[in-house]
C-alpha cells in the first residue's frame, strides 16, 4: 500500500471520443436491453430525441475505447494490479449522448482513504460534448487489497 494523498485532485487522464451509432447498438445488445430508443432513430424521434441515445452505462464504453488502459491507471495511481478490485460505479447524467457527439473526458482522483489493510480510491470522470456541455459524470471506486 502506498500513500496517494498527494495525488488527490490530480487529473489522471484526458481524452476525446467520438460516439458511434454502432457502439450504442453494441452496448444495448450486450446488456440485453431491447428498448428501441437505442437502436431505432424514428422511435427515438417520436419520444422527442434528435436521434438514438446512448444507454445509461455508456460512459464505461467511452472510457474503455478512449481512456487509459488498466495497467496505465495502476501505474499512475501506484496500484498493484493483482490486488485491485472494482468497488463500484455511479453515473449521473446531465444531458443526452447522441451518435456523432465528440466527448471530451477528464478523470481526477477525488479521494483516497485507508481502511485497515485496504486503500480506497474514488475517481471522477466528467464527460463534455462538443458544445462544452457536461453530459455525464461518473464516479468509480477502486479498492486495493493489502497484504495479509
Amino acid at each position: 500500500m502506498s500513500d496517494r494523498s498527494s495525488l488527490v485532485g490530480t487529473e489522471l487522464s484526458r481524452y476525446t471520443f467520438t460516439v458511434e451509432r454502432g457502439k450504442i447498438r453494441e452496448l444495448a445488445l450486450a446488456i440485453g436491453d431491447d428498448n428501441p430508443v437505442y437502436t431505432d432513430p424514428e422511435y427515438a424521434r417520436s419520444l422527442g430525441y434528435k436521434d438514438v441515445i446512448a444507454p445509461p452505462t455508456f460512459g464505461t464504453c467511452i472510457e474503455f475505447w478512449g481512456g487509459s488502459d488498466f495497467m496505465e491507471l495502476c501505474r499512475k495511481l501506484q496500484l498493484n494490479p493483482v490486488q485491485v478490485l472494482h468497488g463500484g460505479q455511479d453515473y449521473v447524467y446531465s444531458g443526452v449522448i447522441y451518435p456523432g457527439d465528440v466527448i471530451e473526458a477528464g478523470s481526477v482522483l477525488k479521494k483516497q482513504l485507508q481502511k485497515s489493510k485496504m486503500s480506497i480510491l474514488v475517481l471522477e470522470t466528467t464527460y463534455r460534448n462538443q458544445n462544452g456541455d457536461t453530459v455525464l459524470t461518473c464516479r468509480s471506486t477502486i479498492i486495493e487489497r493489502g497484504q495479509a
